[in-house]
């Protein structure tokens, strides 16, 4: 079993490095189970292979308000194997052990968390080195604890912020840790082909008022998407593309004879969306 013995926290490391070099961070989704755990492993190899810098490791639920319908199916998927928080603590060491060295930010709701044990939840977060987390169902109101523990856990409680008030924004914005996750547009999570026409201002607007770095997700799928959200972004999130590709080759990541050009075409897709122009 690994304990980390890290005094920073991986993510604020990989932020700083990519400020330094005048990078945006690519942060891929998937949700850790589908097709199967272990093929998880393998696909978060590749995904670092690829470039990405930070990636969210989401655990399959039940309920997921937040996700559209292409992150829905592949919990369903991901939950006929039995996944949970556990499940993802083991399938993150088992990357580590394959060497890869990204930070892992745990993407959940708050109810598993509430059925696992604050205690237990935050003691096993250290010893798998997750540097951060996503309770999208937590509001601000609600997270004085959850922001507590985790400051003293050095665990990430990274916000979302979606378009509304400067009071309600500056109220997220307070005590903030990890970076600020800017959601892009107003629903669920999904591919979309265009953005609300002020995201770039909502996203300025949230710079202008933390320290942090400001992430943007939800709907972005293409290279040139990316390229637009990285003129102005510090990190670029991107959940149902990357799991609609999984989805795609799961004829072949499930057929041991053809496995390695599956995860060759996730490999290749998560290249393009940086490229290089």
């Amino acid at each position: 079993m690994s304990i980390t013995g890290q005094s920073q926290n991986r993510m604020d490391v990989t932020f700083a490095e990519l400020r330094e070099k005048g990078e945006t961070a690519l942060i891929p989704f998937l949700t850790v189970g589908d097709p199967d755990p272990q093929t998880t492993v393998d696909i978060i190899v590749e995904l670092q292979e690829a470039g990405a810098h930070i990636l969210e490791l989401g655990v399959p639920y039940s309920d997921p308000l937040a996700d559209g319908p292409v992150i829905q199916r592949a919990s369903q998927r991901s939950l006929t194997h039995q996944v949970t928080i556990d499940t993802c603590l083991e399938v993150a060491e088992q990357a580590r052990s394959r060497g890869v060295t990204m930070p892992f930010i745990l993407f959940t709701y708050y109810n598993p968390i509430l059925q696992y044990g604050l205690d237990r939840f935050f003691e096993q977060m250290q010893r798998y080195d997750i540097s951060g987390m996503i309770i999208p169902d937590l509001p601000v109101e609600e997270s004085d604890e959850m922001r507590s523990r985790s400051r003293a856990a050095g665990v990430s409680l990274v916000p979302l912020v979606a378009p509304t008030s400067e009071e309600r924004i500056a109220s997220i914005l307070d005590g903030a840790q990890g970076f600020v996750y800017c959601v892009s547009s107003l629903g669920v999570t999904g591919e979309r082909a265009s953005f609300h026409n002020n995201v770039e201002q909502f996203i300025r607007n949230v710079k202008a008022n933390t320290d942090l770095p400001v992430a943007v997700g939800f709907g972005i799928s293409s290279h040139e998407q990316v390229k637009q959200f990285s003129e102005f972004c510090d990190g670029v999130v991107v959940g149902s593309a990357i799991v609609r590709q999984i989805e795609s080759q799961i004829p072949l990541l499930t057929d041991p004879e053809r496995k390695a050009e599956g995860l060759l075409q996730i490999r290749n897709f998560v290249s393009d969306l940086i490229g290089s122009d």
